[in-house]
């Protein structure tokens, strides 16, 4: 039978072609060369079956890309590591405003903004010279859940009230209202974001610029993408509000609060260290 004959199962129920080429591109991000790529494709599809779910491939390729180079496994898990921010969305709103941060802003998360009719409390607010962002972050633990057309008309009613406030008020006026998700956003969501002025980031959107992309190009990768670290350890450093990797590099002190021995530590700051750099 042929690959593309193979139905597989994706987390939100829905069935699909098997594609060789968007694991092959998932494993390209990873960082491994071509001929371990070639490898995990060929183990990969000789294991397919009728119905094989995503979970599944996924599984098998991630342990595949760990054999090979730890790092690999890392950027390759990134997405299961930011559903594994949660399970609340505040380490999720840390983690976008450390990638804003990074990227010249000035940052406060969790603010209360009066608005023309009622005030609100906003995820975080980013400014940079001329620019003054508000925006919402939605956050998801569970694969499947993609953000609907709701989502950026109830934030967009919120902008325009806070916008409203700050114009009659004489006060400077955000210019720039945003909706970031760790999922995807439905087909009209998009549609409204672009028709109103919304600008939306995901998983995957825009295009070249998503939040994978911003995550790759900047090495702005979640703590959770750790191989080496435990669950527990994870959420320790999440409730010290490190949330990316390139911070634990800075305040490593935390790993010496968790006990662990230097020969462990070394470890873990050597695949951050690859991981940031790579």
């Amino acid at each position: 039978m042929q690959n593309q004959n193979f139905d597989v199962i994706k987390s939100s129920g829905e069935k699909v072609k098997f594609s060789l080429r968007k694991l092959r591109n998932s494993l390209k991000r990873s960082g491994a060369d071509d001929k371990a790529i070639e490898h995990i494709l060929g183990v990969v599809r000789d294991e397919l079956y009728q119905g094989i779910s995503t979970r599944e491939i996924y599984n098998r390729a991630f342990a595949l890309l760990k054999k090979k180079k730890s790092v690999f496994a890392s950027k390759y898990k990134l997405k299961k590591a930011i559903y594994e921010l949660g399970p609340t969305g505040f380490p999720f709103e840390r983690f976008v405003a450390s990638i804003l941060q990074y990227s010249g802003y000035q940052v406060e998360v969790g603010q209360i903004i009066q608005g023309m009719c009622v005030s609100h409390e906003v995820d975080v607010i980013a400014r940079k010279s001329s620019d003054y962002l508000v925006i919402e972050c939605k956050f998801h633990s569970e694969e499947g859940r993609n953000c609907n057309v709701k989502v950026p008309l109830y934030i967009h009613s919120r902008f325009r009230d806070i916008e409203t406030h700050h114009k009659n008020n004489g006060e400077i006026i955000p210019n720039h209202g945003w909706v970031v998700t760790n999922t995807r956003f439905t087909k009209e969501a998009i549609q409204y974001g672009e028709c109103a002025g919304l600008y939306l980031l995901s998983w995957d959107y825009p295009i070249e610029n998503s939040l994978k992309d911003r995550i790759d190009r900047l090495g702005l990768y979640p703590i959770t993408v750790s191989t080496l670290l435990t669950n527990r350890e994870k959420q320790f450093l999440l409730s010290r509000n490190i949330v990316l990797a390139k911070q634990l590099i800075e305040q490593i002190f935390f790993l010496d609060h968790l006990g662990i021995s230097e020969q462990r530590k070394q470890k873990i700051v050597n695949e951050i260290k690859m991981l940031c750099t790579a």
